[in-house]
């Protein structure tokens, strides 16, 4: 058998195995494995035509015809293949997407706010309300700003290592966890009076707390509101009149309240506030102890040395301040029974709450 004659055979023969491996392919990754092995640079096609060159001058031509007649029956088998197996695939992948109208939708649980910051837009709505205006601090503070300008000395049991979250002194000051919102007071009369204003002037400071405490009534980490006002001739009767709208538009009627004589480093005089049981309406239960009264904040006149700190003229000037928790006011509000539920992150109770 001549040089020409064996490669022809070689080409009918790549030519029929071929085209029975594309008809075979079933996918297009295996389809295109299939063209690089038969018409790739390295393939089987450009090892046939390396006989060409035994072949005389006369002959090339002719075995040139061939090879491109089995290029192009392998392209159009290939193409073929290639479109079957693309129709097939998007079949299949919009069967797999494909959506039944008639069937019922999933029904998306609704989220809700957590009854904590529920309980804050509400304290705080009703002061805005009032014409208080808000502000914020941080909530890593200074001992001046937590303590020293709020009238409470070294000595002071408040800033023993039980009660206060002390940092390591990565400054040159020790720095703790703010255990209350009254740091806010001494920071907003001193933004204000560095701004060139004078008073009167009237905030509420929500915001995160920290204690060294855990029971049924204590947390780590709370929230409380901060309320104070500073102006000429500010008295315990505009402490009482605010509190008495305050809790009355809170609870949603009008309550009984009454100021006990208390003592506070930073107000003088000081008074715990009670309201009238809002579960019993004042007739003695486990919750009032059977007293009629729950205590709910504390408050007082603010002390002429915490005005002096921040560079007010107490002789001119006075004002109140009260600070609540937050926690205590919802579950008072709620009837919830335990703080420590707020912060369990159970979707059940958070669910009842947001409802």
């Amino acid at each position: 058998m001549s040089e020409i004659d064996a490669l022809k055979k070689q080409l009918e023969s790549l030519q029929a195995e071929a085209l029975e491996a594309f008809g075979a392919a079933t996918d297009l990754t295996g389809l295109n494995d299939l063209r690089v092995r038969y018409l790739g640079k390295k393939g089987s096609l450009t090892e046939v035509l390396k006989g060409v060159g035994k072949l005389s001058p006369e002959e090339r031509p002719v075995i040139g015809q061939s090879v491109n007649a089995v290029k192009q029956a392998l392209g159009e088998s290939l193409d073929a293949a290639e479109l079957t197996l693309s129709e097939a695939e998007n079949e299949k992948r919009i069967e797999a997407e494909r959506v039944d109208v008639t069937m019922s939708g999933r029904i998306t649980s609704r989220g809700y706010k957590h009854p904590v910051q529920n309980g804050l837009d509400e304290l705080t709505a009703i002061f805005t309300q009032m014409g208080f205006d808000i502000a914020q601090g941080p909530e890593i503070e200074d001992e001046f700003h937590n303590f020293d300008a709020l009238n409470i000395p070294p000595e002071h049991p408040a800033r023993a290592m039980h009660d206060t979250f002390f940092l390591k002194e990565f400054t040159d000051r020790p720095m703790v966890l703010r255990t209350h919102t009254s740091p806010v007071q001494i920071r907003a009369m001193q933004r204000f009076l560095e701004e060139g204003n004078e008073p009167p002037l009237a905030v509420v400071a929500p915001g995160r707390v920290y204690r060294c405490d855990y029971d049924m009534t204590h947390s780590p980490m709370f929230h409380q509101v901060e309320v104070f006002k500073v102006d000429r001739d500010v008295s315990l009767a505009n402490l009482k009149g605010v509190l008495k709208h305050f809790l009355s538009a809170y609870f949603g009627k009008d309550l009984p309240l009454r100021l006990r004589p208390s003592y506070f480093p930073f107000t003088e005089p000081s008074a715990e506030v009670d309201i009238g049981c809002v579960l019993c309406d004042g007739k003695g239960c486990r919750v009032c102890k059977q007293t009629g009264w729950i205590e709910v904040l504390g408050s007082g006149m603010i002390h002429p040395n915490v005005l002096k700190s921040v560079g007010i003229n107490s002789d001119v000037y006075s004002g109140f301040a009260f600070g609540l928790g937050v926690e205590r006011m919802v579950m008072l509000k709620q009837g919830i029974p335990d703080l420590r539920l707020f912060f369990e992150n159970d979707v059940r109770f958070l669910r009842r709450m947001g409802s």
